[in-house]
């Protein structure tokens, strides 16, 4: 029967003494390489936007903000399919409708929740008329979950207030649809 030797060179875990290892670390070669690095950078003009001042550009497809549109003669546009409603993979769209006395259906109640929004388009995608629109607006906020929870009327004023750059924004895409 054997013995177990304890030779150091059977130990896996002894690691061999190198000249190149510990002249680096005696020489601090890593600190050496990140200051050169630093120093690389240091004096170059910066590419740090100051954002309220200065804001980056924005891409043509950008969803920001719902609204809901009207059309000129300011009838609102939403039939109450209730496309977006059902399409919306958040579930953030609330929707009942009544009949008119004309017999056309419109909505009642419009309510996007935008806290649970992920802003995908796809309303915007399933509205045969254009009512449901996402705009280019971003600079918007909350203080409270409620302050995201956005009713009709407030869907309708954001509508009426960007009408013009909605439109424009349409025309432009309209090529791509």
């Amino acid at each position: 029967m054997s013995t177990p030797t304890s030779h150091p060179a059977a130990n896996a875990s002894v690691r061999a003494f190198s000249l190149k290892d510990f002249l680096s670390s005696f020489f601090l070669v890593e600190l050496l390489k990140g200051m050169r690095l630093t120093g690389k950078y240091a004096f170059r003009s910066k590419i740090t936007l100051e954002y309220p001042e200065e804001k980056t550009p924005l891409s043509p497809r950008f969803r920001g903000l719902h609204a809901l549109r009207r059309y000129e003669n300011g009838e609102e546009r939403c039939i109450a399919c209730k496309l977006c409603e059902a399409v919306c993979p958040a579930m953030a769209i609330t929707i009942e409708s009544d009949i008119r006395q004309d017999g056309s259906r419109r909505t009642t109640r419009y309510d996007i929740d935008l806290s649970k929004c992920i802003f995908c388009g796809f309303c915007e995608e399933s509205c045969p008329v254009d009512s449901i629109v996402e705009t280019n607006i971003l600079e918007y906020h909350g203080e409270k979950r409620g302050d995201l929870y956005f009713t009709k009327e407030m869907l309708l004023a954001v509508g009426d207030r960007y009408e013009s750059e909605i439109a424009m924004s349409k025309s432009a895409d309209a090529k791509y649809r």
